[in-house]
C-alpha cells in the first residue's frame, strides 16, 4: 500500500465521524425545548411541584427546566473532579519525566535519547489525559442535551423517542472514536518528527497516550460511579421502599442528584473508559510492531494496521447507524432491544471483510515477529506471520465482542428466563433475590472467560502479542456503536426521571421505562465488551511489559518465590478495591439516606407536594462524598506498579499484573451482570407485561419492595466497582510498560529491597 493511503485515509475517516456526529446532533437540535408560561415561584423551582393539569407549553417548560437543572449540577461536579485531576496530572507528568529521563542509557542509546523518552512520554501522557476529560465532558453534555428531548418526543410515541435517544447515544461514540483516534495519529506525525528513524523509542513515548486516558478514566468511573450510586441508593430506600412513592418523584430529595449522578458516572466515566481501552489496545500494537520487521524497515502502512482498522470501523459505524436511525427503528416496546442488538450484528458482519481488505493491502504478504524462545541459549525467535493471520486475530475479537454481548443481553435482560427468575425468587423475600443474582452472575463468566481464552490462544499462535493485541482491537474496532447503544441506556433513564418530575402521565412513564430497561441491557453490553477488550489488551501490553523489562521468560515460572508472591498480591487487589470502591458508596449512601429522611421528617408538607424539597443539599452531599472517596482506590491502582515494580522487582510485579488479570475479569464480568439482572427484575416486575409478571404484584407489592432492595445492592455493582475493574487491570498493565526501564534500572530489575539485603 502506498504510505499516502493510511497517512490521508484516518484523518478522513475522524473528520468523517465527527461531521457525521454534528449531523446527528443537528437533527435532535430540531426537537423544540420552548415552552409558552414559566411556572416559577421565588425560590426558583416550584414548577417541580405542581399537580394541577397545566399546559402542552407548561410541561416543555418543566422539561427544559428540569434539564437546565441537571446540566448545571453534572457541570459543577465535572468542573470540581477535574481541577482535581489536574493536579494529580501535573504530579504524574513530572513523575514520569522525572523517572523514565533518570535511567542509565542501554546499549547504543544515549542520556539524550532518555531525557527525551522521558519528555515525551510526558507529553503522550497529557494529550491522553486530556482527551480522556474531552471525552467525558462532551459525553455529559450530549446526554443532558438530549435527556428531556427524549421525554418529550415519547409523548408522540416509541419510535421518536428511541432514535432521539440513539442519534444522541451515537453523536458521542462518533465523537469519542473519531477525537481519540485523531489525536493519535497527529501525535505519531508530531512525534515522529523528532524521534526520526527510532520508531521503537518513539512507539514507546506513545504508551503515555494510554496511560493518560486510563489515569483519568479510573477517577472518572471511581468517582462518577460513587456520586450516582449514593444518589440512587438514597433516593431508593427512602423514596421507594420507605415512603412508598414513584421513583424520580418530585418530592424525593435526591432525585436531582440521582439524575445528575447518571450523566458523570455512566455517561462520562463510560466515556472515558472506552476512550481508554481504545488507546491502550492501539498503543500495545504499536509497540509490538515496533520491534517487528515492520518497524525495522519502516514500513509505514504496516505499522498505522491497528490505527486503519479504527478508520475503517468508523466507518462501518456510520452506514450502520441509519438503519437504527432511518431505515428501521424500533416502533414499538417489544423491537426496542432487537433493534440495538442488530446494530451489533450487522456492524460486525459488515467490518469483517473490512478487516480481511485492509489487512491484505496494508500489511505485507509476510513479515517476522520476535517471540519469547523456548530454547534455553537465546532469549528470542523469529516468528513468520502472513497477513491473513492478522485478519484471523481481528475477526476473532471481532465476532468473540459479540458473543460477549450477546451472552451479557440473554443474562441482563428481562425476556430471557434468568432475570426471569430473579425476579420470581422475590416471592420469598429479598435474601432470595440476592441469592440467585449472585448465582446468575457467578454463572455468567462462563462463556466471557472460554471467549476470551480462545480469542488469546488465536491472537498468540498466530501473531504472538501482536495478534493478542490486534484482537482487542477488533473487539473494540465497533466502538462508535457501542458507544452508541451504551448512552442510550443513561439518556433513556434521564428521560424517565424528567417525565415523572414533569408530570407527563402514566403512559408516557411506561414507554420511558421501556426504553430504559432496554437501556440496563445494552449498558450491559458496553460493559462486557470494555471487559473483554480489557483483559485482551492488559495481556498484550504484559507481554510488551516483559520485552521491555528485560526478564528471563525462561528461567521465570510459578516457582519463583517472586513470582508466586506477586501472583498472590495480584488477585488479592481486584477484592481490595472492590471492598473500598462499595464501601465508598455505602458510606456516601448513608449520608444521603440520613438527609432524604431528616427532610421528609422536618419539612412540613414535602409529602403532601406543597413544600420543595433541597436538591442542592443532596447534590452537595454526592459531589463531596465522591471527590473525597475516590482518592484512596485511586492511589492503591497508580501506587502498587511503582511499589512492587521499583521495590520487589520486575519479577514480582509480572505476578502481580498477571494475578489482577485473572482475577479482575471475573469478578467484573460477574458483579456488572448481577447488578444488570437485579436492575431489570425490578423493571420486569414494574411493567407487568406478561402474565407471569403481573403474577408478582407490580408496583408497591412485597416482591416490588424486595426487587427494589435487590437492584440498591447491585446498583455500586454494576455501575461503580464493576466497571472499574476493567480499568484497573488495564492501567496498572500499561502504567508497568510506561516505567519499565525505570523498573529494570533498580538494581537490574530485582528491586531495591533486594540491592539493600544483597
Amino acid at each position: 500500500m502506498d504510505p499516502l493511503v493510511p497517512t490521508v485515509l484516518i484523518p478522513v475517516s475522524c473528520a468523517v465521524g465527527g461531521l457525521f456526529a454534528l449531523f446527528l446532533a443537528h437533527r435532535v437540535s430540531k426537537i423544540s425545548m420552548t415552552g409558552g408560561t414559566t411556572f416559577r415561584a421565588e425560590n426558583g423551582r416550584a414548577y417541580l411541584l405542581e399537580e394541577e393539569q397545566i399546559g402542552e407549553d407548561a410541561v416543555v417548560q418543566k422539561a427544559a427546566d428540569i434539564q437546565e437543572a441537571i446540566s448545571e449540577g453534572a457541570n459543577s461536579f465535572l468542573y470540581t473532579e477535574y481541577k482535581y485531576l489536574g493536579v494529580f496530572g501535573v504530579i504524574m507528568s513530572v513523575l514520569i519525566f522525572a523517572l523514565l529521563g533518570s535511567v542509565a542509557p542501554e546499549a547504543g542509546r544515549t542520556r539524550a535519547d532518555e531525557v527525551r523518552n522521558g519528555l515525551f512520554s510526558m507529553v503522550a501522557f497529557i494529550l491522553g489525559a486530556l482527551t480522556s476529560c474531552l471525552s467525558g465532558y462532551l459525553g455529559m453534555k450530549i446526554a443532558t442535551y438530549a435527556n428531556a428531548r427524549t421525554a418529550l418526543e415519547a409523548r408522540r410515541g416509541i419510535a421518536p423517542a428511541f432514535m432521539c435517544a440513539f442519534r444522541s447515544g451515537a453523536v458521542m461514540g462518533f465523537l469519542l472514536a473519531s477525537l481519540g483516534l485523531l489525536n493519535l495519529f497527529l501525535a505519531i506525525i508530531v512525534f515522529g518528527k523528532f524521534y526520526g528513524d527510532d520508531w521503537k523509542g518513539l512507539f514507546e513515548a506513545i504508551t503515555g497516550y494510554g496511560l493518560g486516558g486510563s489515569s483519568i478514566a479510573l477517577f472518572g468511573r471511581v468517582g462518577g460511579g460513587i456520586y450516582t450510586k449514593a444518589a440512587d441508593v438514597g433516593a431508593d430506600l427512602v423514596g421507594k421502599v420507605e415512603k412508598d412513592i414513584p421513583e424520580d418523584d418530585p418530592r424525593n430529595p435526591a432525585v436531582i442528584a440521582d439524575n445528575v449522578g447518571d450523566n458523570v458516572g455512566d455517561i462520562a466515566g463510560m466515556g472515558a473508559d472506552l476512550f481508554g481501552s481504545f488507546a491502550e489496545s492501539t498503543c500495545a500494537a504499536l509497540v509490538v510492531s515496533a520491534v517487528s520487521s515492520l518497524g525495522k524497515s519502516h514500513d509505514w502502512s504496516g505499522m498505522m494496521f491497528p490505527l486503519m482498522i479504527s478508520a475503517t470501523g468508523i466507518l462501518t459505524c456510520v452506514l450502520v447507524t441509519f438503519i437504527a436511525t432511518d431505515l428501521k427503528p424500533a416502533k414499538q416496546i417489544s423491537e426496542i432491544e432487537s433493534t440495538l442488538k442488530m446494530q451489533l450484528i450487522i456492524s460486525t458482519v459488515l467490518m469483517t471483510p473490512v478487516t480481511l481488505a485492509v489487512a491484505v493491502t496494508s500489511l505485507p504478504a509476510t513479515f517476522q515477529l520476535s517471540v519469547p524462545s523456548h530454547d534455553p541459549t537465546k532469549d528470542f525467535d523469529t516468528k513468520i506471520v502472513k497477513n491473513w493471520h492478522l485478519f484471523v486475530c481481528v475477526a476473532s475479537g471481532l465476532w468473540g465482542g459479540l458473543a460477549i454481548g450477546l451472552q451479557t443481553e440473554y443474562f441482563t435482560s428481562n425476556r430471557y428466563k434468568p432475570v426471569q427468575d430473579v425476579a420470581d425468587a422475590c416471592r420469598t423475600g429479598a435474601a432470595t433475590d440476592i441469592i440467585f443474582g449472585l448465582a446468575l452472575g457467578y454463572k455468567s463468566t462462563i462463556i466471557p472467560c472460554f471467549v476470551i481464552a480462545i480469542c488469546i490462544y488465536i491472537g498468540n499462535t498466530l501473531g504472538g502479542m501482536l495478534g493478542i493485541a490486534c484482537a482487542a482491537l477488533g473487539m473494540l474496532s465497533t466502538l462508535s456503536t457501542g458507544l452508541a447503544i451504551d448512552a442510550y441506556g443513561p439518556i433513556s433513564d434521564n428521560a424517565g426521571g424528567i417525565a415523572e418530575m414533569a408530570g407527563m402521565g402514566e403512559d408516557i412513564r411506561e414507554r420511558t421505562d421501556a426504553l430504559d430497561a432496554a437501556g440496563n441491557t445494552t449498558a450491559a453490553i458496553g460493559k462486557g465488551f470494555a471487559i473483554g477488550s480489557a483483559a485482551l489488551v492488559s495481556l498484550a501490553l504484559f507481554g510488551a511489559y516483559v520485552t521491555r523489562a528485560k526478564i528471563d521468560l525462561m528461567h521465570s515460572s510459578i516457582l519463583d518465590p517472586k513470582v508466586f508472591a506477586g501472583l498472590l498480591v495480584g488477585s488479592m487487589l481486584p477484592f481490595w478495591f472492590s471492598a473500598m470502591t462499595m464501601k465508598s458508596v455505602g458510606k456516601a449512601a448513608l449520608a444521603m439516606v440520613q438527609e432524604v429522611r431528616r427532610q421528609f421528617n422536618t419539612t412540613p408538607g414535602l409529602m403532601e407536594g406543597t413544600a420543595r424539597p433541597d436538591y442542592s443539599r443532596c447534590v452537595e452531599i454526592s459531589t463531596d462524598s465522591s471527590l473525597r472517596e475516590m482518592i484512596p482506590p485511586g492511589a492503591l491502582v497508580m501506587l502498587t506498579p511503582v511499589i512492587v515494580g521499583s521495590l520487589f522487582g520486575t519479577r514480582c510485579l509480572a505476578g502481580v499484573l498477571a494475578g489482577a488479570l485473572v482475577s479482575g475479569v471475573q469478578m467484573a464480568v460477574s458483579m456488572s451482570n448481577t447488578g444488570g439482572a437485579w436492575d431489570n427484575a425490578k423493571k420486569y416486575i414494574e411493567a407487568g407485561a406478561s402474565e407471569h409478571a403481573r403474577d408478582l404484584g407490580g408496583k408497591g407489592s412485597d416482591c416490588h419492595k424486595a426487587a427494589v432492595i435487590g437492584d440498591t445492592v447491585g446498583d455500586p455493582l454494576k455501575d461503580t466497582s464493576g466497571p472499574s475493574l476493567n480499568i484497573l487491570i488495564k492501567l496498572m498493565a500499561v502504567e508497568s510498560l510506561v516505567f519499565a526501564p525505570f523498573f529494570y534500572n533498580c538494581a537490574h530489575g530485582e528491586g531495591l529491597i533486594f540491592q539493600f539485603f544483597s
